[in-house]
């Protein structure tokens, strides 16, 4: 009988969708099994998780692959698990869901972060590198005590998404660096949870309490637990590490490890980051995040405001009592048809807001009759990449040290020949796709061979030329579109306001 060949599974938990897939020893793909994340939108400004569903999605979704590497030959040597960071994920002592969970989407808690001092706000970001935001832990964690006194007074343990999942697989609290520091929790210089972010939302000191020891993202969390063995059909003891973030992990699966390494992610969260050394002064971006090698940390510019909005309008056309929509491969091939800017049309790709403009929503601006769906798809994909390169452009002011190799490009923009080359036009710089399917998963189940003392080279990533997009062109057609964008979306703050309150009026009748 042959001996079963060694692999490493990775799964990534993402506001939209869930994914699991498993790895051979050199990194290659052997299989993926995904489902959507079971979220359910309130209101515009407040995005709930059910724990209770995700936590059973995901050992669905581990069982099914768990049959399809036995019927393969293939047994998994370790679990690692990335996924959204920030939002909150409390639990009690048991590890029970003291409600449900408050995703990295939410704004709910906007006014609690608008009453922070500006100098609050530096000292913030001085100490831990990431700046005060509206889904932070410690900002949800304050609007829990005062709009849920007893689910606040319930929560034992403050978890991110990815913390929630392990525990649930192994019966252990805890949280590795890379989420930590990037709630703004954990001091540079130090490595050790500071009390700075709760300080700042009025909460006492004591809370750090509630917020799990800290491991590195390739440390060894425990075993897989009897009772997560019985549901996945994976041995009990089978180990599992504590993971990473899920900017992290999609950034280390498309090869961004070295200093100077600049990537960017199109997925349900824009993500622009740079790899630079893990040392204060930080530079000023939103968020800053330890990588797994301690010497470096991801700078980074997030929102989500990228993908999804090209998923939106995917699903925008079917009935409310159907799912699905138009195949996103579908709308591209139309879009391709269509001249930049889109015959005058603009999209402000804000359909799942934005932490930097709280009353944002998604705006088309100059529609008219001879607009088809073609159009409207190319103003998206261009309104998705316009919102990426500002916050491309403010990495680059940040004092992070850039260096000069073509950025990684990731996701569903890097998947779309069309949407890639749009990237180069309207960054004005070359990009180089990045085409593996599930990067983050790939990047979590990547440092399981360091972790387990496996003999294994480090996986590796395509960086062949003609992976590599330069500007073409259309560059001066997106200069000009990039000036028009910019001026609309500066003038768009008392429109969107008028339109929240106008909403929120109607809703509350």
């Amino acid at each position: 009988m042959t001996a079963p060949q060694t692999c490493y599974l990775g799964v990534d938990v993402g506001l939209t969708a869930t994914k699991a897939a498993a790895f051979d020893v050199e990194g290659g793909e052997l299989a993926v099994v995904h489902a959507r994340t079971p979220r359910t939108s309130v209101n515009a400004h407040r995005h709930d998780v059910d724990m209770r569903a995700l936590a059973d999605t995901v050992m669905s979704l581990l069982a099914e692959i768990t049959g399809k590497l036995d019927a393969d030959g293939y047994a998994p040597a370790g679990i690692g698990v990335a996924a959204h960071g920030n939002g909150l994920y409390p639990v009690d002592e048991a590890l029970r869901p003291v409600g449900p969970a408050i995703a990295s989407s939410d704004s709910r808690a906007q006014r609690i972060v608008q009453a922070i001092p500006p100098e609050g706000a530096r000292r913030l970001a001085r100490e831990t590198g990431s700046i005060p935001w509206a889904a932070q832990p410690a900002v949800l964690l304050r609007w829990l005590r005062d709009a849920e006194p007893d689910a606040y007074a319930a929560t034992r343990w403050a978890l991110s998404c990815k913390d929630w999942v392990t525990s649930q697989l192994t019966g252990v609290a805890g949280a590795d660096y890379s989420d930590a520091s990037a709630f703004g929790m954990v001091g540079l210089d130090t490595r050790a949870y500071t009390a700075t972010a709760l300080e700042l939302v009025g909460l006492p000191a004591t809370d750090l309490d509630r917020f799990p020891p800290l491991r590195r993202s390739d440390e060894v969390v425990a075993g897989l637990s009897a009772a997560a063995a019985a549901r996945t059909g994976l041995p009990e003891g089978l180990p599992v590490i504590a993971g990473c973030m899920d900017c992290v992990a999609a950034t280390l699966g498309a090869g961004g490890r070295e200093a100077g390494d600049g990537t960017i992610i199109v997925g349900t969260w824009a993500i622009n980051g740079v790899v630079v050394p893990a040392r204060a002064p930080a530079p000023e971006v939103t968020l800053s995040a330890f990588m797994p090698d301690p010497a470096t940390m991801l700078a980074m510019e997030v929102a989500p405001t990228s993908a999804a909005n090209l998923e939106w309008l995917a699903c925008a056309g079917v009935a409310h009592d159907q799912v699905g929509g138009v195949a996103a491969a579908e709308l591209l091939r139309e879009a391709a048809a269509v001249p930049p800017g889109a015959d005058g049309l603009l999209f402000l790709p804000f359909v799942n807001g934005s932490p930097e403009h709280p009353s944002a929503s998604g705006t088309f601006l100059g529609i008219s009759s001879n607009h088809r769906r073609g159009h409207l798809t190319r103003a998206v994909i261009e309104g998705v990449a316009q919102y990426h390169r500002v916050q491309v452009d403010r990495v680059l002011a940040s004092g992070a040290d850039v260096g000069d190799r073509p950025w990684r490009l990731a996701g569903g923009g890097a998947r779309s020949t069309v949407w890639a080359q749009i990237f180069a036009d309207v960054l004005g710089r070359p990009v180089r796709r990045q085409l593996t399917s599930e990067l983050g998963a790939r990047g979590v189940a990547s440092l399981l061979p360091g972790a387990l003392a496996h003999d294994v080279p480090p996986w590796t990533v395509n960086d062949e030329d003609d992976l590599c997009v330069h500007p073409g062109p259309d560059r001066a057609a997106y200069v000009e579109h990039s000036r028009v964008f910019d001026r609309c979306l500066a003038g768009m703050s008392s429109v969107w306001s008028e339109v929240e309150h106008y909403r929120d009026a109607d809703r509350n009748g």
